[in-house]
């Protein structure tokens, strides 16, 4: 924990702080005003809070390991940090004022470096926007459990510490590279039916057999086949059962070399757990960066403007805090060097704020487009409904209006890898609203941005071969280079040979076959 400052003498005493320094006796001050404007006035629903003050080193160190002060060591998380923090201390990047983790209480981490009216400034974004958004919304109270988190990657940490000592730090790490390439193919995207114990599964068995007998008819039976009816040979009635018994296909790969790997031992496969788990906590974070910013950006935004108007924070703390957050809402033109996408902050904000819009000063537009929510005043219950409700590729689908398409200059760019050149898809009309809308959607939505990689047969009792199918959409195939290298990991934790096809998801057509005998044949060639 980092020391505080001295208290500085306030000159002003309905103020909460007056100048740059902070001690923790000001920090707290502060905090319980943030949390009577968080909860009284906006209604927030959040866990405890934890805030800690962590040094320059400690909050390299935490977003060089997946933004987690808790994770497991890996040589990847050292490359991270010599990099960001040769990047940081020659002035090219700056630190992020705060890291929040998703637990039970909540965690949050401020920066000792930032002076108070930013250590305000990330109380109110991460220990109430990021707090609340964690708490309520859908997929992370599906996909995390926030009240063991913390628990698990201690003993994530400490398992694998253990493994290093008894297995050597070369053994753990491989498993770990390879387990970290496929990493994104590590989680379960949809809800999976609960494990049935034996008394539960003879249990069923039992209510389908009654089933059957009461609904048997025998006059299906006399029918006659047809003529022209395919005959299933032993081969594939033996793989039939085979994809049945190994519950294929199987998207989490992950999962799969965990429980089926025929050459794995018990802590290799603990370590792929861990690294599963770890993604799996990770997978609601990337499905709402633009919703979990722009909560916590626009609540940190009324906060402390809340906090001015009453009086509490001076003008200059103020504009201090404005500067900062409009330096994280900076969005550079598309042929601005800087330019690296969408700013999710700045379209987070923007789209809340416009919903607040929308609800009280309503144009005719407005109320064509959103005739439920346009007018009715209560832009703090329309924020947590879609706060709780929504992922970024629905939210922008039913919240992203015309006129904050016209604001934010958005158009529809058409790419075809036939054409010379690009076409304009979509302009400012109707038409052109719905496109541009749908094409954003498009960009956060995991069904068209991740890869569809499933495993769909492995023979156990023949050459253990595992076959991997990529459904391919829009012709947007994986790069030959990279999709042979990541076989080789998924081929050191099967054991066997590994191969992947490409099939066109619209008419099933395989685009290509790369299997690893191939890849270690070309690389021997080279």
């Amino acid at each position: 924990m980092a020391q505080a400052k001295d208290d500085s003498t306030n000159d002003n005493p309905d103020l909460l702080f007056d100048g740059a320094d902070w001690s923790f006796k000001i920090l707290s001050e502060t905090y319980d005003a943030i949390e009577r404007v968080a909860l009284d006035d906006l209604g927030l629903n959040v866990y405890p809070n934890q805030v800690e003050i962590i040094s320059t080193e400690q909050m390299l160190d935490a977003y060089s390991s997946f933004g987690m002060p808790l994770m497991y060591r890996h040589w990847s998380f050292g490359k991270h940090f010599a990099r960001e923090e040769k990047s940081y201390r020659q002035g090219h990047s700056g630190l992020a004022y705060e890291i929040v983790i998703n637990s039970n209480p909540c965690i949050s981490y401020n920066l000792e470096d930032n002076t108070m009216p930013l250590q305000a400034l990330v109380m109110a974004h991460a220990a109430f926007g990021h707090n609340h958004f964690f708490k309520n919304n859908y997929l992370f109270r599906q996909w995390t459990d926030a009240d063991g988190v913390l628990d698990y990657f201690q003993y994530a940490k400490k398992f694998i510490s253990g493994a290093e000592e008894r297995h050597g730090l070369e053994a753990v790490e491989a498993v770990l590279d390879a387990a970290h390439a496929i990493m994104d193919q590590g989680v379960f995207r949809y809800r999976r039916a609960p494990e049935l114990t034996t008394e539960q599964r003879q249990a069923r068995k039992r209510e389908i057999e009654e089933y059957r007998e009461r609904t048997f008819n025998d006059l299906w039976r006399t029918l006659p086949d047809k003529k022209n009816a395919e005959v299933a040979t032993e081969a594939e009635k033996e793989k039939a059962e085979r994809r049945k018994q190994l519950r294929l296909p199987e998207e989490n790969l992950l999962f799969f070399l965990e429980n089926n790997s025929p050459i794995l031992e018990g802590w290799q496969r603990e370590i792929l757990a861990i690294v599963r788990n770890v993604a799996q906590y990770f997978y609601p974070q990337r499905q709402t960066k633009i919703m979990n910013e722009g909560c916590a950006t626009f609540t940190h935004h009324y906060i402390t403007n809340a906090l001015y108007d009453r009086g509490q924070i001076s003008e200059g703390a103020l504009l201090e805090i404005l500067h900062s957050h409009s330096n994280v809402l900076f969005q550079p033109d598309f042929d601005d060097p800087r330019f690296n996408g969408l700013n999710p902050y700045a379209i987070g904000f923007a789209m809340m704020g416009d919903i607040r819009r929308i609800c009280t000063e309503p144009t005719e537009e407005d109320h064509e487009w959103f005739p439920d929510l346009a007018g009715s005043e209560d832009w703090r219950g329309a924020l947590k409904y879609a706060w709780a409700n929504y992922r970024d590729e629905s939210f922008i689908r039913q919240y992203l209006s015309p006129y904050l398409i016209r604001k934010l200059k958005l158009f529809n760019l058409t790419d075809n890898a036939d054409d010379s050149h690009y076409t304009v898809g979509a302009i400012h009309d109707e038409q052109g609203y719905r496109k541009v809308r749908e094409a954003l959607a498009n960009n956060y939505d995991p069904a068209h941005t991740d890869a569809d990689i499933q495993v769909v047969d492995a023979d156990l009792r023949g050459d253990r071969q595992l076959l991997l199918e990529h459904s391919v959409r829009n012709g947007i195939g994986l790069a030959e280079d990279s999709r042979a290298r990541v076989l080789k990991h998924i081929r050191y934790l099967w054991g066997y040979e590994v191969t992947l096809s490409g099939i066109d998801h619209d008419n099933g057509k395989q685009l290509y076959r790369t299997s690893t005998i191939e890849a270690e044949d070309t690389e021997a060639a080279e």
